[in-house]
């Protein structure tokens, strides 16, 4: 926010839009920067898959792309209906091969891709 008032106010009082603006893009490419110095360049994802489908989707994304995935035990609120939600951490190379195949298994499965800051374990950065 105070960088905002910061451009902002340069912008009104010296008249200059292109500093501004650059001043706006070298404040979010420094943002991007310490973010990378301080958690890495190796985010994953988690995608969290509901859909009746939810163990043909489980062996394919196991087969084909060689993730495991775990089924979480949930409750859908509107229809109070139990529901299997099958959550896998990913690369974000291999997200968009994982909503291939959920779309290809189920076309309404319902999905939910979420950034992981770190993940540790098997298949992921050791500590």
């Amino acid at each position: 926010m105070l960088d905002t008032m910061i451009v902002g106010l340069n912008v009104i009082f010296f008249k200059e839009l292109e500093v501004g603006l650059y001043s706006a893009i070298t404040i979010f490419i420094m943002g991007k920067m310490l973010d990378i110095f301080f958690e890495g360049i190796n985010f994953a994802k988690i995608v969290y898959i509901i859909s009746e489908k939810y163990e043909d989707i489980a062996k394919e994304v196991g087969d084909r792309i060689k993730r495991g995935s775990t089924s979480l035990n949930g409750k859908g609120m509107y229809k109070k209906k139990d529901k299997n939600v099958l959550m896998c951490v990913a690369s974000r190379n291999e997200v968009r091969d994982i909503r291939k195949i959920v779309k290809e298994i189920d076309k309404n499965a319902f999905v939910v891709i979420s950034n992981a800051r770190e993940v540790f374990g098997e298949g992921f950065k050791e500590e």
